[in-house]
């Protein structure tokens, strides 16, 4: 009797060791099961975040309706001399030839659509924006354009103090706004022939200088530049008061000071053409939002 009680114990001792194994085993099994399911979590949310990125990428790349070739066929691609140019401009040129540098025309395209882009904005948002472009090439074009759909231009001069000096600017519109209507009016017949010469003559030099700012109630809190380097007070006093400025920017030119560029020729009419017609398309959509 004695050995079966023995024999027993010795059972139930042998079973309560290996279940206790039996049930550290399967602890050390399960553990790296949890570890490898937390991975894949991490990794699917890693995969999630990556996508949703690449999908506000493509909703962001803004677009234009032009492309490489018809900017290369209008001779955007060139710049000045090599001689003549900032190294500033290095990462927007392709390289040169014949002693001639060349811009790479995929940035000019990349670039011109995130200006355009956000000319729209400002347009849409109801934001003050004045174009200027006093170049010869280019004068014309900006005066239609600005004409055509309501926006405040320079074509002349750009006038110093428009954005440092508001208060004295604004007079001298009134007072051409002032003798417009006196003149249309017939005011000014009560005076002598030579006073109404001379009030002829203000009135034309005052139109020449802002007759496109007439319809300017502030200052303007974007510029939309054609040729920096020659529009160079225009670009560092909209830059001291922290006005945006949207230019174009040839080979010769500093391209720190402009906030949205548009590297390409700023001497090929065909290009301005280009530009000029993208900025206005910007500037209309814009409008139209403000007006619906």
């Amino acid at each position: 009797m004695a050995k079966k009680a023995e024999e027993k114990k010795v059972e139930v001792e042998t079973k309560k060791t290996t279940t206790k194994k039996v049930v550290k085993k399967e602890v050390v099994k399960k553990t790296p099961v949890k570890k490898v399911a937390a991975k894949k979590e991490v990794e699917e949310i890693k995969v999630e975040a990556v996508v949703e990125e690449k999908k506000v990428e493509k909703e962001v790349k803004p677009q234009v309706g032009v492309t490489v070739e018809q900017l290369f066929e209008a001779g955007a691609h060139f710049g000045h001399v090599v001689k003549k140019w900032n190294p500033k401009m290095k990462k927007y040129l392709w390289g040169e030839k014949n002693g001639v540098h060349i811009f790479d025309l995929e940035i000019t395209l990349s670039k011109l659509a995130e200006a355009t882009k956000e000319i729209n904005q400002a347009a849409s948002s109801g934001k003050r924006i004045v174009v200027v472009g006093t170049k010869r090439q280019v004068k014309p074009m900006i005066e239609e354009m600005a004409k055509r759909i309501g926006v405040s231009y320079l074509s002349q001069r750009w006038m110093g103090g428009l954005i440092t000096n508001w208060k004295q600017v604004r007079q001298t519109i009134e007072r051409l706004v002032s003798l417009r209507s006196k003149r249309d009016s017939g005011q000014l017949k009560k005076y002598t022939k030579k006073e109404q010469v001379l009030f002829d003559k203000e009135i034309a030099r005052l139109e020449r200088v802002v007759g496109g700012l007439v319809n300017l109630r502030d200052v303007p809190e974007m510029v939309i530049v054609f040729d920096t380097h020659k529009e160079r007070l225009a670009v560092k006093e909209a830059k001291s008061r922290g006005v945006k400025v949207v230019g174009l920017v040839d080979s010769n030119s500093n391209p720190d000071m402009v906030d949205f560029i548009i590297p390409m020729n700023d001497d090929s009419v065909k290009g301005l053409e280009i530009v000029v017609k993208e900025v206005e398309t910007a500037l209309s959509l814009g409008l139209k939002d403000i007006k619906k």
